[in-house]
């Protein structure tokens, strides 16, 4: 299936370009930005008070930190691992090399072992990254939602911006998911999302989500952008939804990775939800107050920075730049103590952006609270292409001098598991 000409990476790119040129969001120019590893005792004692909230007012908190799950990748022939010029098995697609390697998500044993390592972090549902009907990933859910049911798993979805016309075909994707994934399997491994009352529906979300129509790149050229779906046109794709499932649940709830409440709101999405990492925590509350007027609830993502794979051959685009490293890191990659320092920034993101957001919906004041909606996203377990993953990467110590030079392995590659799993032990 064709993938559009706005890829991740590059709406990312476009995201930070955009709002560092309105004075919004600071480009990566600091290393204070995020809490200091000497602040996490401090941290830690917030989340205790912060958990017995949620303890108070939601039936099964795990349910609701919700990891990013990517099914994409293949071996034979290989799938994601040869993106970006690299050539598997001797390099691949990654900024840090997986514990397990190059792996195959049809793997059972692969599956396996992610399940264990995300129930054992206190997580309780994913988040598949759906390409369409048909697709590659598509064709993976059933085998990823038997392994995730067995180890107590909840399984969603969010809808990737798959084709120009994946707009008009929205409620027909959806309905899809609920009777394939849901109705066929007698709703075994589907997430039913449980509000403050107790009430459940299924949740989706969408990425790159309400765009403007043109771009303009780097040149002062403009540009249509192809996976443009205009705001009417989703508000009237999930009234659909809404019609067509209405009995069956208590609701359905969409979630935009939308930064404007208006839109939002305007658009018909019930929340907002965005895993930029470049959006730093101490800058969040203000993109959160006008959802909280609107009563829209929002929540960022967890995360422990960015660290992008970079085109070993550089394109010809004149605007082409490869993304930075987030939380900042302005040093050589070669030596031990670098990896070290990204090790201490990520653990620092993690718990600085895991405290924000969930500070932010247990506040009374915020919409979530007051529609006892909470909502974590994780991002992510295994997005390696930009070094977001909480899946354990090896440790710098067991690669190689060749793998050294090519990866951005830190010291210990379990830490973000770990330092998520601690803190997650406070809230739940």
């Amino acid at each position: 299936m064709r993938r559009p000409q706005l890829s991740r990476r590059a709406f990312i790119n476009g995201t930070v370009a955009v709002l560092g040129g309105l004075g919004m969001v600071p480009l990566p120019a600091r290393q204070d930005s995020d809490s200091a590893p000497g602040d996490l005792r401090s941290i830690e004692r917030r989340l205790t008070l912060i958990g017995k909230r949620i303890r108070e007012r939601y039936r099964d908190p795990r349910r609701h930190f919700i990891f990013e799950y990517y099914p994409w990748y293949g071996t034979d022939p290989w799938r994601h691992w040869d993106g970006s010029g690299r050539t598997p098995p001797a390099e691949i697609s990654a900024s840090s090399l997986p514990l397990l390697g190059a792996y195959d998500s049809r793997a059972a044993r692969t599956l396996e072992q992610h399940a264990r390592w995300i129930a054992d972090a206190g997580v309780g549902a994913i988040n598949l990254s759906w390409w369409g009907r048909g697709s590659y990933e598509d064709g993976s859910v059933h085998l990823v939602m038997d392994v995730m049911r067995a180890f107590d798993i909840k399984v969603t979805f969010h809808l990737e911006p798959y084709s120009g016309d994946r707009g008009v075909g929205f409620a027909d994707d959806v309905t899809y998911i609920l009777r394939e994934y849901g109705d066929r399997r007698r709703w075994d491994a589907m997430l039913l999302l449980e509000n403050a009352d107790g009430q459940a529906s299924p949740v989706f979300k969408s990425f790159v989500t309400l765009l403007s129509p043109t771009s303009t790149d780097c040149q002062g050229i403009t540009k249509p952008v192809d996976v443009y779906v205009p705001d009417n046109v989703w508000g009237q794709q999930m009234a659909r939804v809404r019609g067509d499932v209405a009995g069956d649940f208590d609701g359905i709830t969409f979630v935009a990775d939308s930064l404007d409440a208006d839109r939002t709101r305007a658009a018909g999405f019930d929340a907002g939800a965005v895993g930029n990492p470049y959006i730093r925590p101490e800058e969040w509350s203000r993109f959160t107050g006008p959802f909280d007027r609107h009563g829209i609830p929002f929540s960022f993502a967890v995360n422990a920075g960015f660290d992008a794979v970079a085109e070993k051959v550089p394109p010809p685009d004149p605007c082409y730049q490869p993304l930075p490293f987030e939380p900042e890191l302005r040093v050589p990659w070669e030596g031990r103590s670098s990896r070290e320092l990204a090790q201490q920034l990520g653990t620092a993101r993690i718990a600085a952006s895991l405290e924000r957001t969930l500070a932010h919906q247990t506040d009374p004041e915020s919409a979530n609270w007051r529609k006892g909606f909470l909502h974590v996203p994780i991002n992510s377990f295994n997005e390696w292409h930009e070094g977001t993953a909480f899946e354990p990467m090896a440790s710098y110590r067991d690669l190689s001098a060749s793998q050294r030079r090519l990866y951005h392995n830190v010291t210990n590659g379990s830490y973000r598991l770990r330092v998520l799993r601690n803190l997650l032990e406070l809230v739940q």
